[in-house]
């Protein structure tokens, strides 16, 4: 069972690799503020997405679950394109996913929400995040994607955080200098996949309704 919510940056990037790796769950839409006694359950830390495999064991973070579904998969050739097997290049991955989960995402929660944070401007803090769109700018310089001409895991790990910052303000963002960005993350939230499977609405699961199968056949 895959506990999600639609919008958050942590399930998109869960539920697109789920989807695109073709691994079935049983999805369950959570609505935050009122979450399902079923998850809740579970004891710890109630924030999603939040994977309970067949087995019981659970995966409480969307790397967990990402990496779950490139083990479960068997689309071989995707999984390794996804998360290729030499170490070096698997560190230089993860430091990029690292850099952006750790300091980017930080910036952005205050570009958002910038009046709960009054000690600096909204401005301040988009500068502060565009240090990041301008390393991603520059290494999409060359290239179509972060590790060359097919998408990897640090791409379908970074770019709901890209979405999330370009659409605090949409304009500014369209009109920037950022256009190999700008392409880059076209291809993911213009793609089907993402419209019509990853950010498909579900209503709030519900103990007793019948699973909801995912990605939809």
């Amino acid at each position: 069972m895959l506990y999600s919510f639609r919008r958050c940056p942590y399930a998109i990037r869960a539920r697109y690799v789920v989807a695109l790796l073709e691994v079935s769950v049983h999805l369950r839409e959570v609505i935050l503020k009122a979450k399902p006694d079923a998850l809740l359950s579970l004891g710890g830390r109630s924030t999603v997405p939040q994977l309970i495999d067949v087995d019981g064991t659970r995966y409480p973070e969307s790397i967990d679950i990402i990496f779950w579904a490139l083990s479960k998969s068997s689309n071989k050739r995707l999984s390794n394109q996804l998360w290729p097997s030499q170490t070096k290049q698997r560190n230089n991955m993860m430091a990029w996913i690292t850099y952006n989960d750790r300091f980017f995402k930080y910036w952005l929660d205050r570009y958002k929400y910038a009046d709960r944070y009054p000690e600096f401007s909204e401005m301040y803090y988009r500068s502060k995040g565009e240090v990041f769109l301008q390393r991603l700018e520059n290494r999409l310089k060359p290239q179509r994607f972060l590790f060359g001409e097919k998408e990897a895991l640090p791409d379908v790990m970074i770019f709901p955080f890209v979405r999330q910052f370009a659409a605090v303000n949409q304009n500014w963002f369209d009109e920037s200098q950022y256009n190999n960005l700008k392409s880059w993350l076209a291809h993911f939230v213009s793609s089907t996949r993402f419209q019509s499977v990853v950010m498909a609405k579900y209503s709030a699961w519900e103990a007793g309704q019948t699973e909801v199968p995912f990605p939809a056949q």
